[in-house]
């Protein structure tokens, strides 16, 4: 719940940025007239991102009947997945200085097409996070059994991430979301190394890649999986008592160059130093 909880706060919070920074434009620009096609666009995007939701569930559930075609989609939405959340935490990372310009840029340049690329803009910016959240929290629940607690948790951090943004615009709130997305990155990079083991798991299960049966060690013993703290390992990290080798190999390779980088300082431009003939 922890790991789908970081999911919606997360996704939620980079959409409810990306939609504050719209309606201020709109509003000091007195063009409160172009607020209803935002909200229009935003209301069109969860609306996909449900249905996305939906259709990936409906697929396996209902449209793959065989085990090995189950666990072979379960693999792919995974991998993809990863993809996406290492795409996405790098993305945010480059781009989180310079996303409130670039997005006044793009909103001129949509009033000045027309109303309807006002509401376009806006679902296109929505529509992405939640295309992500959707893909990323059906791989993240994957063998888990839900019981309603991992999609309550994960509206409760699109609720947590839409009360911020909300304080944030309203008031004199201010977050540093620089030491925010940097801390939910490094989480998230360990969710999705958790994600990618599991993907992995379920192409050995399929019989894809081999090596199901070589265990990389036996923790069963004292890692009870009807504990709570090994409940907890395995819905957040996807730390199980019984994993092969080859699932852990995959565990590393991708977790520590990812984590690496992730937190290698980013190189700061540096300025070119006036020529005499400038001075001059």
């Amino acid at each position: 719940m922890f790991a789908t909880y970081l999911i919606g706060l997360r996704e939620g919070l980079e959409a409810t940025l990306v939609v504050s920074i719209l309606i201020a434009f709109l509003v000091k620009s007195e063009r409160q007239d172009r607020l209803k096609l935002v909200w229009a666009g935003v209301i069109a995007a969860v609306a996909l991102s449900v249905l996305f939701g939906w259709l990936l569930n409906y697929t396996e559930t209902s449209l793959l009947q065989d085990f090995k075609q189950q666990e072979a989609f379960e693999a792919v939405t995974s991998i993809a997945a990863v993809c996406f959340v290492t795409w996405m935490i790098f993305w945010m990372r480059r781009a989180a200085r310079g996303i409130a310009g670039e997005l006044r840029n793009k909103l001129e340049d949509a009033l000045a097409v027309g109303s309807f690329a006002v509401g376009f803009m806006a679902f296109l910016a929505v529509v992405r996070e939640g295309l992500e959240t959707s893909l990323i929290f059906y791989a993240a629940v994957q063998g888990a059994d839900l019981n309603g607690g991992p999609l309550l948790a994960l509206l409760g951090g699109v609720v947590t991430a839409v009360a911020i943004g909300y304080l944030m615009y309203a008031t004199a709130v201010r977050i540093n979301l620089t030491v925010f997305f940097k801390w939910t990155g490094v989480l998230l990079i360990l969710v999705a190394a958790g994600i990618f083991k599991y993907g992995v798991h379920s192409l050995q299960e399929a019989q894809f890649l081999p090596g199901i049966s070589h265990l990389a060690y036996d923790a069963a013993s004292w890692l009870d999986p009807s504990t709570w703290y090994a409940t907890l390992l395995a819905g957040m990290f996807n730390i199980t008592p019984q994993p092969s080798v080859l699932e852990i190999v995959a565990w590393v390779i991708y977790l520590v160059p990812v984590l690496f980088l992730f937190l290698w300082p980013a190189r700061k431009p540096v300025k070119a130093e006036p020529t005499p003939a400038s001075q001059a």
